[in-house]
């Protein structure tokens, strides 16, 4: 097989819901002819008209000139038969998401196409090494898997079953390029890259919320306003359908064996129950209908600026809003350090402010004997965040939490106050997609590299999670993945062996 397909080859798309249509799209607007088929009567002209309607719509905000969209939709040409695949150098399945449909239609096109066309699946889960298998050429089937919007989101996932050839995966990775898209490759396990490791980004938020540490506007405000992921965890699955979320989730598990790491929340089976599905049905965690109203987050009211902040200890969350207050007119002195915070501390008339290492503020201030303890939450830049989570030892009293309020306040950055929940949020949700990414690199699912690059390009994260980490420090990451799972002595927060081999090296993640 040739590096690449180029654009004289034509491209097949059998599917003309979004995705297909997308795809479609895409491979027209890089110069392919492309047969687009959908068994349903007039799925496919519909589909072409209405991709016409949207590169027409994009040559009039100025994406390119409106005699180039009219020759990108004029290369897409509906058929109704599978026969007029015969010359295409790749076909893309984007059909219903379910495995004996897609093999029958494999094995209806292996009839048809020659031996050295392309099979290519846009399944988001299911195996290719199953849709491939009874095959009489099962190397040239592959994953290519593209993220809704297809034209808008850029990350392309090609992933390779066991029975893949190499040279059919560097050639969808290669011709994912040249539709300039970001291709990575990936091998056929439950979820690939993206819907695996995105797991904890909702499997924390629901933990929180069964254990009432705060409500989901809460949640969601500071995984957006500290976190700075585009979208709250819940927001994010309202959009997606909790039925949806439910599904990939349950799927993951199952395929998993039942590894807790993947366990499904009763709190969203119950959503599902309830028909709670999220946007598409008015209400999920939010309501939808006309007069319904978004509920706000919890944010402390205003506090006295504290006199005095010391720091103590260059951990980069210490070193971070040590900055941050400085940068608001406090002269930060150097505090005395505290033996048992070994991330370092701030101190704020007297309330020790210490960065979240996954114990509850409860078990810090008990190790250092310290009452007046108030944990911090990771932002992923503390000096732009706007919003940062905290929790208060039990015990701790009202004038510490004012004081360490205030601080935070002064330096402009809203405060909302968490039940004393181990991790907090944003730390907790970030150490656990930072050890699910460095499993599925132990597990050889994808490289770092790769990983990084599809959550980035694949859900919108602000960082890959693996630079995160690194940037956060490797030690402290498995601190709080330790701490978590000697708090809750569960199975899901066991750490990575990668991750314990980097904390023995000094060794980076993402490398």
């Amino acid at each position: 097989m040739a590096d690449a397909l180029p654009v004289t080859v034509e491209v097949g798309v059998i599917g003309a819901g979004a995705m297909g249509a997308g795809i479609a799209q895409i491979a027209a607007q890089a110069g392919h002819r492309v047969h687009l088929f959908d068994n349903r009567m007039g799925a496919a002209d519909q589909a072409k008209l209405r991709i016409a309607e949207t590169l027409a719509a994009l040559a009039a905000k100025g994406k390119f000139t409106p005699e180039a969209a009219v020759a990108a939709a004029a290369r897409i040409v509906p058929v109704h038969a599978l026969g007029a695949f015969v010359s295409a150098g790749l076909v893309v399945e984007a059909i219903v998401e379910d495995a004996d449909v897609k093999r029958k239609l494999l094995r209806e096109l292996e009839v048809v196409v020659p031996p050295e066309t392309i099979l290519a699946s846009n399944t988001s889960s299911l195996s290719i090494t199953a849709l491939a298998a009874g095959l009489k050429h099962p190397g040239r089937v592959v994953g290519m898997h593209f993220f809704n919007p297809a034209p808008v989101l850029p990350l392309v996932e090609v992933v390779s079953g066991l029975a893949t050839d190499a040279a059919t995966a560097d050639v969808v990775y290669a011709t994912a390029a040249a539709w300039g898209k970001k291709p990575v490759h990936a091998t056929s396990t439950p979820g690939f890259i993206v819907n695996r490791c995105a797991r904890p980004f909702y499997a924390e938020a629901l933990a929180l919320l069964t254990e009432r540490a705060a409500d989901a506007a809460t949640i969601d405000a500071v995984l957006r306003e500290a976190g700075a992921f585009r979208m709250g965890a819940f927001e994010l699955m309202d959009l997606i359908g909790h039925d949806v979320n439910l599904a990939v989730t349950k799927s993951v598990w199952e395929a998993y064996f039942h590894d807790p790491r993947y366990r499904p929340s009763v709190l969203q089976q119950e959503r599902v129950a309830a028909g709670y599905l999220g946007r598409k049905s008015g209400q999920g965690i939010y309501a939808y209908g006309a007069d319904a109203e978004k509920p706000l987050p919890r944010t402390e009211p205003v506090q006295p600026r504290p006199a005095r902040v010391a720091a103590a200890g260059a951990h980069p969350m210490t070193v971070g809003l040590r900055e941050r207050l400085a940068g608001a007119g406090f002269a930060v002195a150097a505090g005395a350090p505290v033996g048992a915070l070994a991330s370092g501390h701030l101190d704020v008339d007297g309330a020790l402010l210490v960065p979240s290492d996954g114990r509850t503020a409860t078990a810090v201030a008990l190790a250092c004997g310290r009452p007046d303890v108030v944990v911090f939450d990771l932002a992923h830049d503390y000096g732009r965040c706007t919003r940062l989570a905290i929790a208060a030892a039990d015990g701790c009293a009202d004038a510490a939490v004012a004081a360490a309020t205030g601080a935070l306040q002064a330096a402009g950055i809203a405060v909302s106050r968490l039940d004393d929940v181990a991790g907090l949020v944003v730390m907790r949700t970030v150490a656990m997609l930072a050890n699910e990414a460095a499993d599925a690199a132990t597990q050889g699912i994808a490289n770092p590299r790769d990983i990084d690059t599809a959550m980035v390009n694949g859900v919108n994260y602000p960082r890959g999670p693996l630079a995160w980490a690194d940037a956060i420090g490797v030690a402290h990451v498995a601190a709080v993945l330790e701490n978590m799972a000697a708090h809750y002595g569960d199975g899901r927060y066991r750490t990575s062996p990668l991750v314990t081999r980097r904390c023995a090296t000094g060794g980076r993640l993402a490398d």
